[in-house]
């Protein structure tokens, strides 16, 4: 499934200086359908995602010159494409400094490029921007609103700069006001039956969107956290 619903494939950049990895990944993502290019440093996958515009970045968080860090950020000043971090590093830190720059998803190496492959499939299935706008969807919690259908999450009017997955976080919660949502239940809701990893994640997309929100964790204006179980949106039920 590497194809829009145009039938066009879907286009995927892989950045990593192991040249024999990267060609794996590359074959996988090929026989997956997906238009692939690979180039082995930052400032060509820079250059590379403005030229081609493509829908993920595979990227190694350890690239020589112009690190994974610096190339995501510099992606989210023009591209909203989905990326996944690589990590030859299992600490939490370099994990949560990746995505605090706006990848969406993380492997650490060694890794199944089977596993790799399957998750980018899954990130091409989450809808896109809904055709009909229909603002009965919209859920207003205080002056935060959230459009599914438009995928715009707005305080007081301004709107707020998501990435792409953590709008999907946000909208999950929405959908379920009140509710409590498990790490778990997010995670199918927003990753798909079929992810594996740390649901721990979700804990970082909260983070950021709290951060990006101006909400304090310990006030819980719009995102409220039930220690031991998960997270809701608004007064609890």
């Amino acid at each position: 499934m590497g194809v829009d619903d145009g039938g066009a494939a879907f286009r995927a950049l892989v950045v990593e200086d192991e040249v024999d990895l990267a060609q794996v990944v590359v074959s996988y993502l090929d026989r997956a359908g997906f238009e692939v290019e690979h180039v082995v440093d930052g400032l060509t996958a820079v250059e590379q995602a403005r030229a081609t515009d493509p829908h993920v970045v595979v990227l190694d968080l350890g690239l020589p010159g112009l690190d994974g860090i610096e190339v995501c950020r510099r992606l989210r000043t023009f591209s909203d494409a989905y990326v996944v971090m690589l990590t030859a590093r299992s600490d939490e830190v370099d994990t949560l400094v990746g995505l605090g720059v706006g990848a969406d998803d993380y492997v650490t190496k060694p890794f199944s490029p089977r596993e790799l492959t399957a998750r980018v499939q899954a990130m091409m299935r989450r809808p896109r921007v809904g055709q009909d706008h229909r603002p009965e969807n919209v859920t207003v919690i205080g002056d935060l609103q959230i459009d599914p259908d438009a995928r715009e999450v707005r305080i007081a009017g301004d709107l707020v700069a998501l990435t792409r997955t953590e709008f999907d976080v946000i909208a999950a919660l929405a959908r379920h006001p009140g509710a409590v949502l498990s790490r778990h239940q997010l995670i199918e809701m927003v990753w798909g039956a079929g992810w594996v990893g740390d649901p721990h994640l979700i804990d970082t997309h909260i983070g950021h969107l709290r951060r990006k929100l101006g909400d304090d964790a310990a006030v819980g204006k719009y995102i409220r956290t039930a220690r031991g179980v998960g997270y809701r949106i608004g007064e609890g039920r």
